[in-house]
């Protein structure tokens, strides 16, 4: 089946030194956009962390040290990665979760801002934990009839998310052939302001905060009650992006 696209889509995979969307750093990184013909493109490409690679990590990837003492840093490819994915939207499995925060953080870190307002999301994995849930290798076998033999490849498990989707839209009627409906219904961060889903809208169009103390509450009016939080949450190991926003919201009371 072929997508139903106004705009190229992206699928995108990261390995990475960790699963804390805070402290990882892109490893290899693979991409396939799909433009609205249906040409395909793929790329795929290894990235110096700049710091030791965990041999958990390791253990999971199967890319050590060694592999990328000679790739570019992620700082390095970065604007050239921003231009690709311009005017794209973006998808993958668990994307939303782990690999979009992930991008964003290392966009921030090298000094690239990354605007999730201007893309949509789809995650195939939310469609699938709805309809069948389990792992992608399962996903990939019970909806194409294939085996994942290169689980954890990068571009092995971006194709195979591809291939997901496209056979999730023949299998199941209600779901649309159109990335805004799915982005709408299984994208995950339509209530998000941050990717971290620390700040969130609430039903009536308000930033609020979505953890700890002050859950529920607006941010802007934390921000004047409590000065302090603002500090507390910038001097904390909260995501850049969480942090980017947070400063957005300060400045734009500040202006009021």
């Amino acid at each position: 089946m072929k997508l139903n696209l106004k705009n190229p889509i992206v699928f995108f995979d990261l390995e990475t030194t960790g699963l804390n969307i805070t402290e990882a750093r892109i490893v290899e990184l693979s991409f396939l956009k799909v433009f609205p013909d249906g040409k395909e493109e793929v790329k795929s490409r290894r990235v110096n962390p700049e710091i030791p690679i965990p041999a958990e990590a390791t253990a999971i990837h199967g890319i050590t040290d060694e592999d990328v003492k000679d790739s570019p840093t992620f700082k390095q490819i970065a604007k050239s990665l921003a231009a690709q994915i311009e005017g794209c939207d973006l998808a993958g499995f668990n994307s939303n979760r782990f690999d979009v925060p992930v991008l964003a953080e290392e966009f921030l870190r090298a000094g690239v801002d990354f605007d999730m307002s201007k893309h949509k999301f789809i995650d195939v994995q939310i469609i699938y934990h709805k309809k069948e849930p389990r792992t992608l290798a399962a996903a990939y076998k019970f909806y194409c009839d294939k085996e994942l033999l290169e689980a954890h490849s990068a571009e092995a498990d971006t194709r195979a998310a591809y291939e997901v989707l496209k056979s999730q839209l023949e299998r199941y009627p209600d779901l649309v052939n159109d990335v805004d409906e799915l982005s709408k219904e299984y994208g995950s961060f339509k209530d998000n302001v941050d990717f971290a889903g620390r700040i969130v809208m609430n039903d009536e169009g308000v930033e609020v905060f979505n953890f700890g103390k002050h859950k529920g509450k607006p941010v802007a009016d934390v921000l004047k009650r409590e000065p302090s939080y603002y500090s507390w949450m910038m001097d904390g190991s909260f995501p850049r992006n969480t942090k980017q926003v947070l400063t957005k919201i300060r400045l734009r009371e500040l202006e009021k």
